[in-house]
This record gives C-alpha cells, structure tokens and sequence, in this order.
C-alpha cells in the first residue's frame, strides 16, 4: 500500500488519461492556484534552500529586537521606576509572600534610564542594527535569484529541476542579483540616516522637511521596483543599468499593482504584529519563525512569479518577436484547432 502510495506521488495515478488542451487554466488567477497545489510540497524544499542565505539576516534581526526591548524596559516610565523594576518588584513580593506571608517589601531600586536617553540608545541599537543588515542581505542574492528561476518556471506550469536548475541560476546571475541584493540592504541604511539628518535640520529649518519626505519616497519606491528585479534578471540578458531601468519603470507604471504586492508580502508580518500587541510577544516570534522557515521565502517568491510572468507578457514579451506568451494558458488556437477537427472529423453515420 505504502509502496502504491509513493509511485502514484512521483509518477500519478495509473490509468489517468492525458491532459488535453480543454484541461489548461484560461486565467492567471487559475493558472496560479493549479501551479500552486502542483509544486507546493516543491515550495517546502525550496525555502529550505533559500533559508540557509537568509540564516545571518534572522539572527542580526532577533538580536536586534532583544537588545530594544531590554533597552525599553529600563526607560524612566514618570514615576522613577521602569518596566524591569516592576517586574523584580512584583517577583521579589511573590517570592516573600509565599516564604513568610509579607505583603509588602522593600528593594532597592535599580537605576532607571530616562527617555531622551532611551530614545539615544534605541537610535544607536536600530543604526548598528541596519549596518549589519546590508552584507547579510546582500548574501541573500544570488539565492533569491536562483529561486527566482525555478518558480518562474513552476508559475508558468513548466519543468524545473529544483536543485539543478536552482545551482546553475545562481551561478549564471549571481552578480548582477548580488547587486541588486546589495542596494536592497544599503537602502534602509541610507533612509533611515538621511530621515534623522533632515529631521535634525527641519527642529531649526521647517523647509527641511520636503528633504525628508523625499528620502522616505525614494525608499519606498526602491521597495516596489525591487519586485522586479530578480525576475528581470533571470528572464533576459540584461546589463545591470538594464535591470534597475526596466524595473523602475514597471514599479512606476504598475504602481497600484506593485503596491498590492508588496502589502501582500506583509501580511505575515501584520500578523505577527497584531499577535505581538493581542496576544504574547514570544508568541509573535514563533510565528514569524515557523512561518519562513516552513513556506513563507519561497511562497512570497512564487506570488511574484506569478505576477511578473503576467507584467512581462503584457508589457516585454508582446513587443519581442517571437517571443511565447501566456505560457501555461490555453491560447485562442486551441479552441479553433479543436473546432477544425471537429469539422473535419465525419459522424459515424456518415462513413
């Protein structure tokens, strides 16, 4: 039984008829969900891949989250006591209760931070926290682009090997996605230094404020062209200027959609969120973190197969000759092929 169970997993069903033009999906929302249940237990071993570049960005993240939380609850809350005093106060009146039915005890207090100086420190934890970020996502590049390459494949209902054709997209893009990688890091660097700069200036000179406000744009626009990025880079022979070019341009032109996917992309983390501030906070973590290490890299990959395949047709593949589009869609010619059989195919009272 067992046996019958693996071979109909790697090879179907026995029996099974072909599929036929008639069983092709006729809308991508169709075709994702079908090449979604297809390759899914694909996707489980492909975020393994994709996690190990991502193993050093985790850490430096929960590293930096402990260090501002511990800072936060020695910040002066009005009354010269602190989250942290509060909580050894209540443990030390358990303990003394239990031991000799006190109610009421007397600690010496440990020193509490004020806020401006808490407001310093959590500045200094989120800047070294964003310079170690940018080599460790920089890493994450060439292995974003291989995954790229293998779900744009899956997303348009095509073979790809998943280790094969994972090791050999990385190594042919590993530069320019290295690039692409490298600037995705520097730019919450660059955003947050140049926010704290202007906002220093705009205390004495409101005008800076517009500086401001167009570093904050800048980056956010930089996070809807990078959807376009990796997919570029492993679907043409493009030049590095190329790559950034084209995907501004997309990012610009699709900007409702490119705004839709990058939200879509922040739903876990908006749970994770909303569990933080509803539920428990270590709760939150373990989310985040069963989340990505299960499904959550490689999912977030395929959704955006899904979409630049279709942005690529539309806008890249319609206008170079020769160029296949609506991969894994049934084309118009299907129907008029199977109606020009049916007309040339005679009745059986007819023979």
């Amino acid at each position: 039984m067992l046996k019958n169970l693996m071979n109909r997993y790697y090879y179907g069903k026995a029996g099974k008829a072909d599929l036929t033009p008639d069983d092709l999906p006729t809308t991508r929302w169709q075709l994702f969900w079908e090449t979604l249940r297809t390759h899914l237990a694909e996707l489980v071993k492909l975020n393994l891949l994709q996690l190990v570049f991502w193993v050093p960005t985790i850490v430096v993240l929960l590293l930096g989250y402990s260090a501002m939380m511990n800072q936060m609850q020695l910040m002066d809350l009005g009354d010269g006591t602190s989250i942290q005093t509060k909580i050894v106060d209540e443990q030390a009146l358990a303990a003394a209760a239990d031991e000799t039915g006190a109610t009421q005890v007397t600690l010496e207090k440990e020193p509490v931070v004020s806020v401006a100086d808490t407001v310093q420190q959590l500045n200094g934890l989120a800047l070294m926290t964003l310079l170690l970020l940018v080599p460790c996502i920089a890493i994450t590049g060439p292995g974003t682009a291989g995954v790229s390459y293998v779900v744009r494949n899956w997303a348009r209902d095509e073979h790809a090997f998943l280790w094969s054709d994972f090791k050999d997209a990385m190594k042919e893009n590993w530069k320019q996605s290295l690039l692409v990688s490298t600037l995705t890091g520097l730019a919450p660097l660059l955003v947050y230094l140049s926010w704290v700069y202007y906002g220093s200036l705009a205390q004495q000179q409101p005008l800076m404020v517009v500086p401001q406000a167009l570093v904050a744009i800048i980056g956010l626009v930089w996070a809807l062209c990078v959807t376009y990025a990796h997919p570029l880079i492993v679907s043409y022979e493009l030049k590095a200027k190329g790559v950034l070019r084209n995907a501004v341009l997309l990012g610009i032109a699709r900007l409702p959609m490119s705004v839709g996917i990058r939200l879509l992309h922040c739903v876990p983390a908006l749970i994770g969120a909303a569990i933080f501030f509803l539920i428990n906070p270590f709760f939150a973590v373990m989310f985040l973190f069963v989340w990505y290490v299960l499904i959550g890299f490689a999912l977030s990959r395929f959704v955006t197969a899904s979409y630049t395949n279709a942005v690529f047709d539309r806008f890249i593949n319609s206008r170079i000759e020769g160029a296949k589009v609506n991969r894994g869609l049934r084309a118009p010619d299907d129907d008029d092929e199977d109606e020009a059989q049916t007309a040339e195919t005679p009745e059986e009272g007819d023979r």
